[in-house]
This record gives C-alpha cells, structure tokens and sequence, in this order.
C-alpha cells in the first residue's frame, strides 16, 4: 500500500499514513487514528492536507559503479564508431569499435532471466 505525508497546518505537524490510494483522509482526527499517533491539543476535526514530497535519494546520480553494480553497461562515445565501456569488468575490452564484435562488452553474462 502506498504512504502519504499529511500536513496539519494547525500545528504544522507532518505525519506518515499508509492507506489504500482511492482513500483521501480529511482531517487531522483521521490521519492521527491512521498513523497511530496522539492528535495533542490540536481539534480532531482540523482539516488536513496530502502533500507531495521527493522520496530520498530518488534524483541522486548513481554514478559508474553503481550502474555497473545493477548490472548495466554504459558506453561512452569517444570517436565515430568508438566508445569506452566504462562499466567495463573481467575481460571486457575497455574501447568497443564498430564492426568489430571481439570489442563487445559481454551482455549475455550481465542479462538473467
């Protein structure tokens, strides 16, 4: 099921709720039963908003290893018809040319099923 960030704007409180998606929960009452929560001082009948937040590290740039680390092989051109494995591992030729299927990176041996 999918989470959801609410925000009371009484209190200015953000809090956590996992409920099925064609639920939307209205006040502060509902989302505090929810997530478990004591509502405090503010009026269990306090309106609330659903907000939208970034979940962490989701726009964070892997970087070559971590590519290579899912499995994935990046080629970066360096010439026409040249370019460099820079995920290259083993026996992987560093530079694969066009034309020439000795310099392929080995897929088959990164692919699963």
């Amino acid at each position: 099921m999918p989470r959801y960030d609410y925000l009371c704007h009484a209190n200015g409180q953000v809090v956590e709720v996992i409920h099925p998606i064609a639920e939307k929960l209205q006040t502060w009452g509902e989302v505090c039963e929810r997530a478990g929560v004591e509502p405090g001082e503010v009026t269990l009948s306090e309106p609330v908003e659903r907000i939208i937040t970034t979940p962490p590290m989701a726009n964070t740039p892997l970087g070559n290893v971590g590519i290579k680390d899912l499995g994935f092989t990046k080629l970066v051109k360096r010439d026409d018809g040249v370019y460099e494995n820079v995920t290259r591992s083993g026996t992987e030729s560093r530079y694969t040319v066009a034309g020439d299927p000795s310099t392929m990176p080995h897929f088959n041996k990164k692919m699963s099923d």
